[in-house]
C-alpha cells in the first residue's frame, strides 16, 4: 500500500517553462518521477483539409526517449513507424487540446504540441495533456501581445489525471508500480470547470461497479483542480 503520499493525493507537480529557449512555449511538467518536455510551436500554415477556411488546428505528437524506463527501447524512426501506442496518445493529446481552443479565432495557422517522455514512472498522458495546456497558454500570449491575433482563442483550461484501484482501495495519480497491478486503472481528461473532456478506464481480471468508478471520479475531481492552480502558477510566472 502506498506509503509516501495519502490516497487523494497527487504527486509532487513541478511545471518548468524556461526550459527551451527556441519554441513559442514549452513545459517541462514533472510528475514524481514521471517527467516531460511539452513544447508549442507556431506555424503560418493549416493541413490541406483546413485551407481556405480561415480556421487554425492544434495538433500533438508524442514520443518517449529510448531510456525513458528502466530497458532501452529504440525509437521509432529507426523502425520506420509509430507504434499503436504512440499513435492513440498523441491523438488524444490533440483532441484534449482542440475542446478548450476556438479554431476560428486562431486563423489559418498551426500550433503543434510536441510532448516528449524524457522519464516515464506512469502517468505520461496525463502528464503530457497538463503541460501541452501550459505551452500551449505561453504561445498563444505571445501571438495577442505582438498582435497577431485580435481574440484569445483559448476558451478553457484542461488538465489531467489518473486514478485507480489498487488492493481494492481508490487511489489518484498512480505510479508505475501502483498502476501495473491496479484491478482498474482510468485516465480523466477534464476542464478547469469540472467537465470531462475524455475518460479512459479499464478493469483487470473482472469486472467492477459502478461505486469503484464514482469513488476514483471523486479523486480525480480533487486532483483536476489542484493541477488548474498549479498550470495558472506556472503561466503566471
Amino acid at each position: 500500500m502506498r506509503e509516501d503520499r495519502k490516497p487523494d493525493e497527487l504527486r509532487p507537480v513541478h511545471i518548468d517553462t524556461t526550459f527551451n529557449m527556441h519554441a513559442e512555449g514549452s513545459a517541462l511538467i514533472s510528475f514524481g518521477h514521471t517527467r516531460v518536455l511539452c513544447t508549442a510551436s507556431v506555424e503560418e500554415r493549416v493541413p490541406a483539409f483546413k485551407r481556405g477556411s480561415g480556421s487554425g488546428w492544434v495538433t500533438s505528437e508524442y514520443s518517449m526517449l529510448p531510456r525513458s524506463t528502466n530497458t532501452r527501447g529504440s525509437r521509432e524512426a529507426v523502425r520506420g513507424k509509430q507504434g499503436g501506442r504512440t499513435h492513440e496518445i498523441q491523438r488524444l493529446i490533440g483532441r484534449s487540446l482542440r475542446a478548450v481552443v476556438d479554431l476560428d479565432r486562431l486563423g489559418e495557422r498551426t500550433i503543434y504540441l510536441d510532448c516528449d517522455v524524457l522519464q516515464a514512472d506512469g502517468g505520461t498522458r496525463t502528464a503530457a495533456i497538463t503541460g501541452a495546456w501550459v505551452a500551449l497558454r505561453i504561445a498563444v500570449n505571445g501571438l495577442l501581445a505582438d498582435g497577431v491575433l485580435g481574440k484569445d482563442p483559448i476558451i478553457g483550461q484542461v488538465a489531467a489525471v489518473s486514478c485507480g484501484i489498487v488492493d481494492g482501495k481508490a487511489l489518484l495519480d498512480l505510479q508505475y508500480s501502483e498502476d501495473c497491478v491496479a484491478q482498474m486503472d482510468a485516465n480523466f481528461i477534464m476542464s478547469s470547470d469540472g467537465g470531462i473532456i475524455e475518460l479512459q478506464a479499464t478493469a483487470e481480471d473482472r469486472a467492477l461497479g459502478w461505486d469503484k468508478v464514482l469513488q476514483i471520479k471523486a479523486l480525480a475531481d480533487k486532483g483536476i483542480a489542484d493541477l488548474v492552480k498549479i498550470q495558472l502558477q506556472a503561466v503566471a510566472c
